[in-house]
């Protein structure tokens, strides 16, 4: 699995302002709903129910929001840089500025855990993350995204 077939170039956005970890919600339904052709609606409700069972922020400024959905085929990815943190809950208490949601079919199983472990292991990378954050056009975080991980399987 490789983050370039889980992440359209077009679901890759920066945020200037997000007030909210329900107004982010509501970006990534929008932006799925862009990108997919998903419905907004039912992406925010399951990013929200699933938040709900504890907060997707896994510190150092990152949240691995994740959902599942039933009329998806395929995990599927959305990544928002945000130009001011928001708080988010997350494990460390620091405000967040790197969102990488992951949307699943219901029954992706271990598709969903290797997509959600393949993310997280990229993310964990400083250097991608200092990339990450020195860069907002999209086409640019698209490629330190799904580059970073070509580069490393060399």
């Amino acid at each position: 699995m490789e983050l370039g077939t889980i992440l359209k170039h077009d679901a890759v956005k920066t945020i200037a302002s997000c007030t909210s970890k329900k107004r982010l919600f509501h970006d990534l339904g929008e932006l799925a709903e862009a990108s997919y052709g998903l419905t907004a609606s039912e992406v925010i409700d399951a990013l929200v129910e699933r938040e709900g069972l504890g907060p997707t922020g896994v510190g150092q400024g990152i949240a691995l929001p994740h959902a599942r959905l039933p009329n998806l085929d395929r995990v599927i990815g959305l990544f928002l840089r945000l130009e001011k943190p928001l708080n988010f809950d997350a494990v460390d208490r620091q405000p967040v500025d790197l969102v990488f949601a992951l949307l699943a079919p219901e029954d992706a199983g271990v598709e969903h855990l290797k997509a959600l472990a393949l993310v997280s292991r990229t993310l964990r990378d400083d250097g991608v993350c200092a990339k990450l954050r020195a860069n907002t056009a999209s086409g640019t975080l698209h490629t330190i995204l799904t580059e970073t991980q070509a580069t490393q399987a060399a």
